[in-house]
């Protein structure tokens, strides 16, 4: 059977489409906006250099953060089983694509990867940027997934009453750690948090 193509988007993914039951957030930090710049080509260049590495994978998509340094990747997968089977699979590209852009700009420093579940969405906005994002983290002492999610239905709340005096977000995507332990906000459009703007997407060629 031929390779699955990895093609470049201009699409930011939908984090609220049906098919993704598990979205990885991730964050790096480069050190300055020339080192930026230099890792979201090496990042492009890995990905599109090589097949899609799993038909589980939905989608990946990379932003440049707002700070000059920052690197935030999100990814989209079917569910839990089809990420350790792309994990545990021989040649499946990982370290390779990791190898040519830490040799490209070395000193890459990764800060943490969420693993997380989509629980809710909320799509009552109508301003925001086009193409930006805003990653807010709550954190709770604890596992807490009643509270993970007791504070999204609240924050979702929030925008509610909010929306027709805040431009703010136009959509907010709410994901809950599978460690119970976060709350990771993605806003589409503004927000509160950490800002990013959209820099490649990439998808298989049969998405």
């Amino acid at each position: 059977m031929p390779a699955t193509t990895t093609l470049s988007t201009g699409t930011l993914p939908d984090p609220a489409r049906a098919a993704g039951g598990l979205t990885f957030i991730s964050t790096w930090s480069t050190g300055s906006p020339e080192r930026l710049r230099a890792t979201l080509d090496a990042i492009a260049k890995a990905w599109e250099t090589r097949p899609w590495p799993h038909g589980g994978l939905l989608s990946y998509t990379v932003y440049a953060g707002a700070d000059g340094s920052t690197v935030l990747h999100y990814s989209q997968w079917r569910d839990e089983e089809a990420y350790q089977d792309f994990f545990a699979g021989v040649g499946n590209g990982r370290d390779a694509r990791n190898a040519e852009i830490d040799a490209a700009v070395p000193g890459i420093e990764r800060l943490g990867l969420n693993k997380t579940r989509l629980y809710r969405s909320w799509g009552g906005g109508q301003g925001g940027e086009s193409g930006t994002v805003v990653i807010g983290l709550t954190d709770f002492a604890s596992p807490d997934p009643e509270g993970q999610r007791a504070w999204s239905d609240r924050a979702a709340e929030a925008l509610d009453r909010d929306a027709a005096d805040n431009p703010g977000p136009h959509a907010a995507h709410f994901h809950l750690t599978l460690d119970g332990k976060r709350v990771v906000t993605y806003a589409e459009g503004g927000g509160e948090g950490a800002r990013y703007r959209f820099a490649y997407g990439f998808v298989p060629s049969k998405a």
